[in-house]
């Protein structure tokens, strides 16, 4: 999967096993992204980029201290900011996050439903998509520059619907 294509065809596919969105963050350098894309309510974006919260985000403190998966009410003691329960005013009531690191490249992210909680094999399917994307988007220099630039131009729609 080194295109484009089969990016959205995952992103896609994301979409309909995250009903409330999303955010991915791919091959993070220090504390920025190669790929990120958003699906999130953009009020709540909005709100969250607003405010500066993702410094103190559980989700993102625990995705960098850790590999693996977590639910998002395993985080409540750790969540002093309340993230987690303004997140559910926007729809995301529940949630997950998922990162790994493979080949010195750690990914980051995190997965919200509106109304029920996620199942132990939506989440294994979701982390494999995930994986996929991870592994494919590796090796910048195995995409092609054409590749590169539609990748960072679906993040960007992504991100900014």
């Amino acid at each position: 999967m080194d295109s484009p294509t089969g990016i959205r065809e995952c992103l896609s596919d994301l979409m309909g096993l995250a009903p409330s969105g999303f955010a991915i963050a791919l091959h993070i350098k220090f504390t920025t992204p190669t790929y990120l894309f958003q699906t999130y309510p953009k009020p709540w974006i909005d709100y969250y980029s607003h405010n500066g919260l993702v410094m103190r985000d559980p989700t993102v403190i625990w995705g960098f201290d850790n590999v693996g998966v977590i639910r998002w009410q395993e985080l409540a003691n750790e969540d002093t900011a309340g993230i987690i329960p303004e997140a559910s005013k926007y729809g995301m009531k529940f949630g997950f996050t998922y990162s790994l690191e493979r080949s010195k490249s750690r990914s980051l992210t995190s997965f919200t439903s509106p109304v029920n909680d996620f199942t132990d094999q939506q989440i294994v399917d979701i982390c494999a998509i995930v994986d996929k994307m991870h592994d494919s988007t590796l090796s910048l220099t195995a995409l092609s520059a054409e590749t590169r630039a539609e990748l960072k131009r679906m993040s960007i729609i992504f991100t900014h619907p």
